[in-house]
């Protein structure tokens, strides 16, 4: 069953989103790029909200949008885990050095680490090549995002049956995997068959389809209502 991912900006954007019904909550600052970072003592706060609940979803946190260097890469991945965040999110350029900074996590996510890469549907053309090492290196999961969020969504770059096979690809080595990017309501129906583990949202949860504005509970309810809702787990 598919879940619903959706980011958020504030700790007041984090209750809302739970209130919600969301899924897991992502700690992700939409104004600082694609993969924009929460300030570390910010994701601690998020943290320390999050345990006060009775029951809460799990939280995930991107670490920014960085360069292909693996000490760069992997210092703010241990940074960011040690926040006590239940995945980190990694995103994966294709300039560089991306299987170097695979290889240079393997040795966290072996030790514990839940590493998500974030593989870029409007810059990788064959993104797929990946899934092996990152399976290999003992990630959690992967999934395809965009990085240029004014070039039109997730399905402008990926027909559906190049999302099918990253996804059976990805299925096929363990991973768990998602779907995002400038994802729209309408999309729902197209993807939900494809059965992501999860579907991230942050566009479509603003008031105005405005990614850097506030969260708007009528739009995340009409998102929760088009993604059957999942049980809570830790």
């Amino acid at each position: 069953m598919t879940r619903l991912l959706a980011s958020v900006a504030s700790l007041e954007e984090l209750t809302l989103a739970a209130r919600g019904g969301a899924d897991i909550l992502d700690l992700k600052d939409p104004k600082a790029g694609a993969l924009g970072a929460w300030p570390l003592d910010s994701i601690i706060s998020a943290v320390n909200m999050a345990h006060r609940w009775s029951a809460r979803p799990p939280l995930s946190a991107t670490v920014g949008d960085l360069p292909m260097d693996s000490a760069i890469v992997s210092q703010r991945v241990v940074q960011t885990w040690a926040c006590g965040v239940d995945y980190v999110k990694i995103g994966l350029l294709p300039s560089g050095d991306p299987a170097a900074c695979v290889a240079a996590l393997a040795p966290e996510a072996q030790r514990g680490t839940r590493i998500v890469a974030v593989l870029f549907a409007d810059l990788w053309t064959d993104a797929n090549r990946l899934l092996p090492d990152l399976a290999q290196a003992g990630f959690a999961g992967a999934m395809l995002d965009t990085a240029g969020k004014g070039t039109g969504g997730l399905l402008r770059h990926k027909t559906r049956d190049k999302l099918a096979r990253f996804l059976s690809q990805a299925r096929g080595f363990g991973l768990l995997t998602g779907l995002a990017g400038s994802l729209r309501l309408d999309d729902i129906p197209t993807l939900l068959p494809l059965a992501p583990d999860y579907l991230g949202f942050r566009t479509a949860l603003c008031a105005d389809g405005n990614r850097g504005g506030a969260l708007d509970s009528a739009a995340l309810a009409a998102v929760r209502d088009a993604v059957p809702e999942q049980p809570l787990t830790g």
